[in-house]
This record gives C-alpha cells, sequence and structure tokens, in this order.
C-alpha cells in the first residue's frame, strides 16, 4: 500500500560515470549498496544533493579530472560527505592532485567487488567519523531517507508498496495500488518505455530507468532506476528539471537551492517591477543543532529545502527560492503569485509543511516556522525589500498566531491592532473602504464558469487588502455584524443585477451569517432586497456557515425550508470547518455542500487524509447534494477530487477573487 516506510538499513551512493554509469551502479548494488547514477557533469551537483547519498563516486578515467570532479566536491565538503575518484593504472600517479582538489578516497580499474566493497566500507567510516559517530550518521541519513521517492512490487508482481511522498506527487491515492495504478497515472506516450525498461531488466536482470512528466507539474520528470532487491522488482526515484540551472557558483552547496548572491542578483533585476518576497526561518535551529549534532542539522536543512522546492512549485511554479542564511530561506514572487493573499497562501503551506515530523529513525523532529513577507514598492532596490521582508520577519517571530507578517507597499508592516480595527471599521463603510470581488466557480470538467461567491475585502488605508478573515472577526468582536453584513449582500446584488446579458447564466452566491438567521423579520427583509436589486431568485444561493447553523438545527431548517420555497438555493458554507453532524446535515433542506479549503487541500495529502475527504464527497452525494471545494490550487488536488465526484471547483488554481469588470472580461474571454 502507499504510504508504507521503506527500510533504511541499506546507504546511498551517487556515481557519475560519463561512459560506464549502468555496470558501476550495477556493481554498487551487487555489494549492497543503493545507486543513483548519472552521465553529465553539469547538473550532477544539483543530483548529488536532491539525492539521499552521503558518498559520490566519480569515474575519472579518460583524463576528464578537473571537469567531473571540480563541480562536486563543494557539495561534497559541505553536507561532510566521501568522494571517491576512479582511476586508471596509468594515472596512480595522478592521485595527490586529485586528493587537493577534495577527493577523499580512490579506487584503481578494473573494480572488483572485493576493492569495491572496502573502499565504500571507508569511505563510510569517514563520514562517520566526520558526523560525531556512527548513530549521528545513521540519524542524517535517516533524515535524507524521509522524504525519498520509491516504490517496490510484491514479490507476485500483483502489488505495489510505495512511499508516502511519491504517492502524494503522482496522485495516487489507491489503499492497495498495483503496478497497473502507476501506468496509468502517466502519460499514454510515456507508458510503453516503462514496460520496455520493466521487461529489459526481467529478461538481462540489469538495472533500467526510465522518465516520464510529472502529472500537473509542467516541466519537471521524475527517473525510475530499477533495481532487484531480494527478488523483487524496487526503484529509486529522482526529481529532474528541464529548467536545470547549469551555474554552480548561484548554488547553494549545502542545499541546493540558489545562493544569497543569486537571490539579490534576481532582485536587483527585479527592480521598479511588481515583486514579492516571502522570507522563512527556522525557530531555534541551534537547540536542534545541540542536541543531534552538525551532521544531521545539515541533513535536515537539505530536507527542508525539498520540502520548499515542492511546495512553490505546486503554488507559485517557477519561482525564485534561495537560501539565504543558515536558517533563512527566500521565496521570491512575480505575477499573479506576488499578490498579497496568494502570497500569504504561500507562506502558510511552507509553515505547515516545516512542521510535519522528520524522522530521525529513533527520533521525530518538530519543527516551527516563521515567515515575513514584504511586497516591493517603487524605489525600492534588492538591500531595502530583503530589509523590509527581514522586518516583518521580526514581527513575526514577535507576534502569535499563525506566524506570518505582511509589509505591503505601504511603509508600516501589516502587524495588526485588533482595537484600532474596531475603531476603523465603524468608519470603513462610509469610507467605501469595504468592496466586494466574485470568486469564479467552475464545474470540474469543464473551463467555463458556472457561477460566482461574492466576497468581502477591507481596502484599509494602513495596511492594504485585508481578507474576510480579519473583517468578520473585527465586525464579531466590535457587534458590528449585522451593518457589515446588511452591506456586502446589497453591495453584492447590486453589481450582479448590472452585469451584462453574457453572464445571464452564472448563479451568485451570498454569504449569511448566524446573527442574519437570528434577525426577527430576516427573511421578508432579504428577500426584499433581492426583489429591489432585480437580480433574478432563481440564481442567487444562499450560503450559511456549518458552525453558525449548529446554534439552533431546528430554527435553520425551517428558514431554509422557506427560502427554497421562494425560489433560493441553499448550501451550507465551510463544511469540515465546525461540529460536523451527519444527522442534522441530513434533515437541513441544502443543495449544495461547500467543502472548506483546508479540507479540500488534504485530498493531495496522506491515505488518511483522503479517505476522510472521500468520505463527505460521497455522504453529500447520497443526500443527493452537489458538492463545491473550495479553496483548490494545485491540478493534482482537482483530478483526485473530480475522481471523487466533487462538482464544482473555486480556487487560486483558476481565479482569486476579481472585481465585476475583470469577471465580465473572464467570461467573454471563455
Amino acid at each position: 500500500m502507499s504510504g508504507q516506510a521503506a527500510p533504511d538499513g541499506q546507504r546511498s551512493i551517487f556515481i557519475l560515470s560519463p561512459g560506464d554509469r549502468d555496470p558501476l551502479c550495477r556493481a554498487a548494488q551487487e555489494a549492497g549498496w543503493r545507486a543513483i547514477g548519472a552521465r553529465r557533469a553539469t547538473d550532477a551537483p544539483q543530483r548529488f544533493l536532491r539525492s539521499d547519498a552521503q558518498i559520490a563516486l566519480v569515474d575519472m578515467r579518460g583524463g576528464t579530472a578537473a571537469k567531473l570532479i571540480a563541480p562536486l566536491v563543494p557539495a561534497v565538503d559541505a553536507g561532510g560527505c566521501a568522494l571517491v575518484v576512479l582511476v586508471d593504472p596509468a594515472a596512480v600517479a595522478s592521485l595527490p592532485q586529485l586528493f587537493d582538489a577534495g577527493a577523499t578516497h580512490f579506487l584503481v580499474a578494473p573494480v572488483t567487488q572485493p576493492l569495491l566493497q572496502a573502499t565504500l566500507a571507508s569511505a563510510q567510516r569517514l563520514v562517520e567519523r566526520l558526523g560525531g559517530g556512527a548513530m549521528q550518521s545513521q540519524r542524517a541519513q535517516r533524515i535524507r531517507r524521509g522524504d525519498a521517492l520509491y516504490w517496490e512490487m510484491d514479490r507476485d508482481g500483483a502489488g505495489l508498496r510505495l512511499s508516502e511522498s511519491l504517492a502524494r506527487n503522482l496522485g495516487i491515492e489507491a489503499w492497495q495500488p498495483t503496478p497497473s495504478t502507476l501506468i496509468h497515472r502517466l502519460a499514454r506516450n510515456e507508458r510503453k518505455a516503462v514496460l520496455n525498461a520493466l521487461e529489459g531488466m526481467m529478461q538481462s536482470g540489469r538495472p533500467a530507468a526510465f522518465a516520464h512528466a510529472v502529472p500537473g507539474r509542467p516541466g519537471n520528470r521524475l527517473v525510475h532506476h530499477l533495481r532487484f532487491v531480494d527478488g523483487t522488482v524496487a526503484a529509486d526515484v529522482e526529481w529532474l528539471s528541464d529548467a536545470q540551472d547549469q551555474d554552480v557558483a548561484s548554488r547553494d552547496n549545502l542545499t541546493g537551492l540558489r545562493s544569497r548572491q543569486a537571490a539579490l542578483d534576481w532582485l536587483d533585476r527585479r527592480s521598479g517591477l511588481p515583486t514579492t518576497v516571502v522570507l522563512l526561518s527556522i525557530s531555534q535551529f541551534d537547540r536542534m543543532n545541540a542536541a543531534y549534532g552538525q551532521v544531521v542539522g545539515d541533513a535536515l536543512l537539505g530536507r527542508i529545502a525539498r520540502r520548499i522546492e515542492q511546495i512553490v512549485d505546486a503554488v507559485a511554479g517557477h519561482a525564485m527560492v534561495a537560501r539565504i542564511a543558515g536558517t533563512e530561506f527566500l521565496v521570491g514572487l512575480t505575477g499573479e503569485p506576488a499578490a498579497a493573499e496568494r502570497a500569504t497562501y504561500l507562506a502558510r503551506q511552507l509553515i505547515e509543511a516545516i512542521s510535519r515530523p522528520f524522522s530521525a529513525g529513533d527520533h521525530l523532529i518538530r519543527l516551527i516556522a516563521r515567515c515575513g513577507i514584504a511586497q516591493a514598492r517603487a524605489e525600492d532596490d534588492a538591500t531595502q525589500l530583503l530589509r523590509r521582508a527581514g522586518a516583518a520577519l521580526a514581527d513575526a517571530r514577535q507576534g502569535g498566531g499563525e506566524g506570518i507578517r505582511i509589509f505591503s507597499a505601504e511603509k508600516r508592516s501589516r502587524q495588526l491592532d485588533a482595537d484600532q480595527l474596531e475603531t476603523d471599521l465603524r468608519l470603513a463603510l462610509h469610507r467605501g473602504e469595504i468592496g466586494i470581488v466574485f470568486q469564479p466557480q467552475y464545474p470540474v470538467y469543464d473551463h467555463r464558469i458556472s457561477g460566482v461567491e461574492a466576497l468581502a475585502r477591507w481596502n484599509h488605508p494602513i495596511y492594504g487588502p485585508l481578507g474576510a478573515g480579519i473583517l468578520f472577526g473585527t465586525a464579531e468582536r466590535s457587534d458590528y455584524m449585522l451593518p457589515l453584513s446588511a452591506h456586502i449582500q446589497a453591495e453584492a446584488l447590486r453589481q450582479a443585477a448590472a452585469w451584462p446579458s453574457a453572464l445571464s447564466n452564472l448563479r451568485l452566491s451570498i454569504n449569511v451569517t448566524a446573527a442574519d438567521i437570528a434577525q426577527p423579520g430576516f427573511m421578508a427583509d432579504f428577500l426584499g432586497q433581492v426583489d429591489r436589486s432585480g437580480f433574478p431568485r432563481s440564481r442567487l444561493t444562499v450560503e450559511i456557515t456549518e458552525s453558525g447553523l449548529i446554534q439552533d438545527v431546528d430554527a435553520a431548517a425551517a428558514l431554509l425550508t422557506a427560502l427554497r420555497s421562494e425560489g433560493l438555493a441553499v448550501a451550507i458554507d465551510d463544511f469540515g470547518t465546525g461540529y460536523s453532524s451527519l444527522a442534522y446535515l441530513k434533515g437541513l433542506p441544502l443543495d449544495y455542500l461547500k467543502i472548506d479549503s483546508s479540507l479540500a487541500q488534504d485530498i493531495a495529502g496522506s491515505a488518511r487524509d483522503r479517505i476522510i475527504v472521500r468520505g463527505v464527497i460521497h455522504m453529500a452525494k447520497s443526500l443527493g447534494l452537489n458538492v463545491i471545494a473550495e479553496g483548490v490550487e494545485t491540478e493534482q488536488q482537482l483530478d483526485l477530487l473530480a475522481r471523487e465526484g466533487c462538482d464544482y471547483y473555486q480556487g487560486f488554481l483558476r481565479s482569486a477573487g476579481v472585481s465585476s469588470p475583470e469577471l465580465i472580461s473572464l467570461v467573454l474571454q471563455g
């Protein structure tokens, strides 16, 4: 089944050989090592850092010493690893120069099993001594292997065991996957190569490999290194990128991310252009180093870098990702991902990814991250923008909550003063600061917009755009919910009623709060407001939050029944965030169930997460409800939700909230 842990006793070796890669990999595997092989020197440092290997073997036969060894040395030195060089007998005299260049061990051709085993054992002992002992080295190895991608067939070839990370990246949610499950996740034109590689290895007994595009991740590929393990077929899988940066000097030697200088150069080139910087810091990492040693800390930084890369790739595409200090990482955003809401969402995803435990074998290591976000001003150069992001990060460290602070294009930080917000809200309606945006909703199998949800935005004069969470939280504390809700409903209806005929098929969803429901005469007042606006009742959906409904189920049921009898549709919003009850859900007269974004995003998580989401969707469908998923951010999430029966979705994958003119443009463009 997917998600099963692999044994970590087998150590890994990275082999670089332009002409003899496969035989050397086969020899290493026969010696009991997991081998990752490469032919090109240009991307070897990146592939070495992304593997879990602590030993690199470089084939120096043919007189290509400087060309092959030089790019790998910084990465080997930074990670406390060993570098073995393979030379011809005639080149033994050059070994002192190779040791000066960074080699730690050597092999002389031809390679025999006893000689290879002895050399690799010696190299492993060096790694352990550099890391403070065998225990520390084993912990580092387990951490490096913690997010590894791999799979293994059952002995009869009928079942497949995948690492949880590989299952997540390929969107495989089957509880008991088979080899055909894996093959059918690939594009049709890539399946034949998989079958040929497997068949060739079965016939020859020699290791083989195949590569394919990653579903929903343009520009990225995975390569599967096939091998036999105890008579069964297994594979170690590594990431490849079509856009691999070949400039080793611009990379951080420990993590393989861009270096601080490369990040500054990138920001300088963006001077005067819309740019957002997300600065992430790991809290109290020095304590972890003191407890486990630097070699474990270095291994952790490598795994943190891989998690950051995967989250950024899924949420923001080809962004700048760099390690700029010991435990500080920078993500540079442009275009749509640079918007405040999108950057904040990315920061939340990064913090969540870092908070997932890292396994060190005998220990689970838990880390906490904080994020500071800065949006560039016209006059900012790279240093100024980075300084402002650092100030926001300092705010995040001092404050509580989710650990995120924003410096908008204005000077002040968006560290919010709750008391001041309550005062400001009472003036916001009169100043016209509360605006409406419409987030498009799409059928899961269609690219045409079918409806929109009206969302409130507070365009604060100091803090910039504030989302609905802060707005409604402030309104609840200041007892200002009713005037705010009435304003939002009226403004959404007014704008929607003015849409051109091209939008005449769109449904409009408006949120109704628990405070609204509790008001005597709410239904008559609300229907009167709808009719005065001129927007058709038949195209209007009322969304009521799950937490609000629970306060009085009977009253809520009566109200929803009456609204539906007047031609409106009814949805339960944010399902999955409150104390869900199958009994009250079954008793309410609903048309739609909206899955909360946190629950919808879990569809791409662990097997247990997927089972929960699947259960919610199937339950709703069995009650005759249409299901709308909120907060869909990736193609993988959409694909999995669609397969489980979700009907509609909304989220940054297709569009954030847009103004009425922008919505009209989206619809007219098709």
